[in-house]
């Protein structure tokens, strides 16, 4: 990424150790926190040995150390920060690329003028636009602030806790370490629950009716909707009782006439998906190609440094007004590109450049915006099968806003035949627009694809009739809940609102982006399968023995999503200036609690 900077500055590049020198200054770098937080024996060496009675651990002032890893780079860090009269930030725009230089400079007293570098493509075009758009870094102060509250609140909780809990149960007999995390708790709580739920269920058979119909226009297959009173529904409104399908077939099967109730046909139309996030991306290659999220974030870091994409670390789905008119010339890179025809190479063809979805709104752009390709054409031989792959996703969605809307009709039919309810639904398509490029490109249609050609409807007019042709039972049995994927895994990480435990927080916690950040959920679940507390076989996880002790060990407050999700939701508040201070001073509070609860293990 220096490079990429330095090579679009004026004047001759010279590589010197550990900087780059141009003509308009000079170029260094960091490579993750060089810096990290102390250790509780840093702040007082009583707490290298473990005791319960010296919980909580709260810091007054809190300290951090350098990594030794880094130590080298960051002394030739401070010594230019020491010798030039200006500073560029060009960490990556996000929480956790402001903070990880800010803190560097608030660790060496920096107070000379800085400016922010926001870089979202590393193309040369991209380069340049943003380095003659720099600001004012302070205007990014809250953004550093949401991530040292996060850094800090994860250090309050994972100190303590871990502590408290491994030492409650040493005097219980185990002799186990008991890690706990404020987003890898929950999260390895989730498996731990989807694993007890698939152990306990009870699978249910249950019975429905087909029936066809005969219209003059054709023939109409519908089901039959039991009235809700009828003995032999469960709780859930399952027919689980053989013999009332068999009585109601035997009813049905002695003909007659149906009288058509409703017929309705609703025009409906869908715009493109929006453009990938990360998490997006994550999701659907993994679907799709049973790509881990570590793998689908390496991957698309990669593409990033070959400047094919764009900042891969996007937490957003949106894109900036002022990139619309790039859309030419990525497109034509698309064409350029050697794709596969199969794929999408033929459909960029049809794109209408006038389009402008949903996806152009300025209000939704965070610090960065989705994940899209740039305007360098790849060279498609070259690439590794998952860079292919993941290359041709990114594009897809992206091509997508550029083309017509999927337009059909639903189609619904309401027969009443001997008293009794059937429905009949279909869809027609009239125009398949980007929906059509979603197919092609997969090969493997999705679930929901082409639906339209498993039901055709007559058709029909409320008040005509039409006559029982035959009729049979069709039978089902419940199945349990599948194990989590990686992928999936992280969905639910995203889609947390759904894994809550107080229902009434679901529509509070919709909007949040759930437990942990685009950059750090596949770490989480790749830690958890290396320290042993998740089995992952044939790409299904499965919790160990020693994750299911330790999430019967931990309250509710831990385990369940709810709190750590509604901190994510106040850490974006801080983004937007509320308090850092008053979300610290729960966090401990929280911590204090705890603390002052015996565990019982």
């Amino acid at each position: 990424m220096a490079l990429e900077i330095a090579r679009n500055l004026p004047g001759p590049l010279t590589r010197k150790d550990g900087y780059y020198e141009t003509g308009d200054g000079i170029v260094t770098w960091l490579f993750g926190h060089v810096l990290q937080q102390a250790m509780p024996e840093e702040y007082d060496v009583k707490f290298k040995k473990w005791v319960l009675e010296d919980l909580p651990i709260i810091p007054d002032n809190w300290k951090l150390i350098e990594s030794k890893s880094c130590q080298k780079q960051l002394k030739i860090v401070k010594k230019l920060i020491r010798e030039c009269k200006l500073i560029i930030h060009a960490g990556d725009p996000d929480r956790e690329g402001q903070l990880l230089v800010d803190e560097v400079l608030d660790y060496v007293k920096c107070r000379k003028k800085t400016q922010r570098l926001l870089l979202n493509a590393l193309d040369s075009v991209s380069v340049r636009n943003a380095l003659s758009n720099l600001e004012d870094n302070k205007k990014y102060s809250s953004l550093r602030d949401s991530a040292l509250a996060r850094q800090r609140a994860d250090w309050l909780i994972g100190i303590n806790m871990t502590r408290h809990y491994t030492l409650s149960a040493q005097r219980s007999g185990h002799k186990m370490t008991f890690p706990v995390g404020r987003v890898k708790t929950p999260t390895l709580a989730l498996v731990v629950r989807r694993e007890r739920a698939i152990g306990s269920f009870v699978p249910v058979d249950h019975f429905g009716i087909k029936a066809t119909f005969n219209h003059a226009n054709g023939p109409i297959h519908a089901r039959w909707c039991p009235n809700e009173q009828l003995d032999g529904l469960d709780i859930d409104g399952r027919l689980t009782d053989h013999a009332v399908a068999k009585k109601y077939l035997d009813r049905f099967s002695k003909g007659g006439p149906a009288r058509i109730v409703k017929a309705e046909a609703v025009k409906k139309s869908e715009s493109a998906p929006l453009p990938l996030s990360l998490s997006a991306l994550q999701i659907m290659a993994g679907k799709k190609f049973g790509y881990s999220p570590q793998v689908v974030l390496d991957t698309a870091q990669q593409l990033y440094e070959q400047k094919l994409t764009t900042y891969p670390r996007s937490d957003c789905n949106y894109l900036p007004m002022s990139q619309f008119d790039d859309a030419g010339s990525i497109i034509a890179a698309l064409k350029n590109s050697g794709v596969p025809i199969y794929s999408l190479q033929r459909w960029v063809d049809v794109v209408n450049l006038s389009l402008k979805s949903q996806a152009w709104n300025d209000a939704k752009v965070t610090a960065h915006h989705a994940i899209i390709p740039t305007a360098v054409p790849a060279d498609f031989s070259k690439l590794s099968e998952e860079a292919k792959n993941i290359y041709i996703l990114i594009s897809r969605s992206y091509v997508a806003q550029f083309m017509v809307s999927y337009d059909y009709l639903s189609l619904s039919i309401e027969l009443s035949y001997v008293e009794e309810k059937f429905v009949a639904k279909g869809i027609l398509v009239k125009q398949k627009g980007w929906k059509e490029l979603f197919i092609e490109s997969l090969e493997e249609p999705d679930d929901n694809a082409d639906v339209d050609e498993l039901v055709v409807l007559p058709a029909v007019k409320e008040k005509e009739e039409a006559q029982f042709s035959e009729a049979e039972i069709c039978s089902k049995t419940t199945k349990p809940p599948r194990r989590f994927t990686q992928s999936t895994l992280l969905e639910a990480m995203r889609s947390i609102h759904k894994y809550v435990k107080d229902k009434t927080l679901a529509s509070t916690l919709h909007d949040v982006s759930g437990i942990g950040t685009e950059a750090t959920r596949a770490s989480i679940i790749k830690e958890l399968i290396e320290k042993g507390f998740l089995i992952e076989q044939k790409k299904l996880l499965s919790p160990t023995e020693a994750a299911c002790v330790l999430i019967d060990a931990l309250p509710d407050e831990l385990t369940f999503p709810d709190t750590t999700a509604m901190w994510e939701k106040k850490l974006q508040e801080i983004v937007s200036g509320a308090s850092i201070t008053e979300f610290l001073d729960g966090q401990s509070q929280f911590v204090k609690f705890l603390c002052s609860q015996k565990a019982t293990i």
